[in-house]
């Protein structure tokens, strides 16, 4: 198994067009989940909520992948939260970088899961799976987010709950960041499931949604399309189950083009 290449190697081999960015930081959370952050070219801008193409040097050409950008679009630099798979083309050689290694970025980001692409509204729920939480943990952290939204519903079903620990050290960071707690206020819930342990909620978010649970333990109403907005990042079956949810609540799709009641991305990691 090819390791990451060195700053000095790796610079040689950068195709064109592609940022060669330093990792600053790693943190492994499971077996499966690790999140990293890198340097942040000055010329590099972003929406928070979309994606770019990660990549490294495996042998002599490079393998990309899209990743979420799990930063905001103010920060510094760019952090990205991605599972670990052991034959996975990147993901098998990227869960071992370490910080000073180089990662490949191409330059111009996109993605659906932001908020020119909704139509106004007064609560805005993001529905997400597993890694699906990394585009909602940049807009969690963007005040554009507050200044149009009145509350903020941030779901994250997992299979085990050390899962769910990116999602809760996310919100925490917020209470304890001075700036961000002071313009996010009381407007950010979060409600994390499990699927296959013992937890205070369990369940697939689709079956909490069909069966009401997840109103009642929101203390919400039922999807208005007059007032409700959601984002979908996670799982093909959960991004078409959750669709088809919405759709009979009466809300519409959008996209950058047409903006509409909720967004759905589609860009996956291996």
């Amino acid at each position: 198994m090819n390791a990451p290449a060195k700053t000095e190697d790796f610079v040689a081999t950068v195709p064109a067009g592609v940022f060669a960015e330093t990792v600053t930081k790693v943190e492994h959370y499971t077996d499966r989940l690790f999140r990293f952050r890198m340097t942040r070219p000055d010329s590099f801008r972003f929406r928070s909520g979309e994606f770019a193409m990660i990549g490294l040097m495996v042998g002599d050409k490079p393998v990309y992948r899209a990743y979420s950008i799990a930063s905001p679009a103010w920060d510094e630099e760019l952090e990205f939260f991605s599972i670990k798979v052991p034959d996975g083309p990147l993901t098998s050689h990227l869960q071992q970088i370490k910080p000073g290694d180089q990662v490949l970025m191409r330059k111009k980001p996109t993605g659906t899961l932001v908020l020119d692409a909704l139509t106004p509204g007064k609560r805005l729920y993001m529905f997400s799976t597993g890694t699906g939480i990394a585009p909602f943990a940049s807009l969690i952290r963007d005040p554009e987010t507050y200044e149009k939204f009145d509350e903020v519903i941030l779901t994250h079903t997992c299979r085990e709950v050390a899962e769910l620990k990116y999602g809760f050290d996310l919100v925490e960071e917020i209470r304890n960041d001075e700036m961000l707690s002071e313009m996010v206020g009381g407007k950010l819930r979060h409600y994390a499931t499990v699927t296959r342990e013992d937890y205070a909620f369990t369940g697939r978010i689709t079956d909490l949604i069909v069966n009401g649970k997840m109103f009642a333990d929101l203390g919400v109403p039922h999807f208005d399309p007059a007032i409700d907005r959601a984002m979908i990042c996670g799982s093909s079956a959960m991004l078409k189950e959750t669709k088809a949810l919405l759709e009979q609540a009466g809300l519409t799709e959008g996209a950058n083009n047409k903006p509409g009641e909720f967004v759905i991305e589609r860009a996956f990691v291996d």
